[in-house]
């Protein structure tokens, strides 16, 4: 699959792990705080769009060639989220100290969603995801 086409099949799937992020966030919230829940909402989020990712957005990449096994392509994947990780986190960070609202929340994870996506985009498909063809 192209850049392009990959890249858009991975915005969709981050659209839905942002229900994922925004549901996890609002149930565990009254337990770990905005800023707790919102670690494991992120973990939350990052397994599903790492299935995903994994059957749709880059599913032709897998099967160029033997493909990894799965606990540790699923460790690799959320390592490599690290660094889009830590740029979503801190724009969530930023929202919560600048809105309020009982929909800031939502709109720090949407935000912090957009700050990391080219991160995250490139260090799936590079990382993560990468071609098995021989060069």
């Amino acid at each position: 699959m192209r850049a392009g086409r990959e890249f858009l099949a991975f915005a969709v799937v981050g659209a839905a792990g942002f229900v994922v992020d925004v549901a996890v966030l609002y149930l565990a919230a009254p337990l770990l705080g905005w800023y707790g829940a919102r670690v494991l909402s992120f973990l939350a989020a990052a397994t599903a769009t790492w299935a995903l990712n994994r059957r749709y957005t880059f599913a032709a990449r897998r099967s160029s060639g033997a493909a990894k096994p799965i606990v540790p392509e699923y460790l690799g994947y959320l390592v490599t989220m690290l660094g889009g990780a830590v740029v979503n986190y801190g724009a969530y960070v930023l929202v919560l100290h600048w809105l309020e609202g009982p929909w800031v929340p939502a709109l720090g994870v949407a935000a912090g969603s957009c700050a990391g996506l080219a991160v995250n985009f490139l260090a799936a498909r590079h990382l993560v995801f990468k071609s098995r063809r021989s060069p």
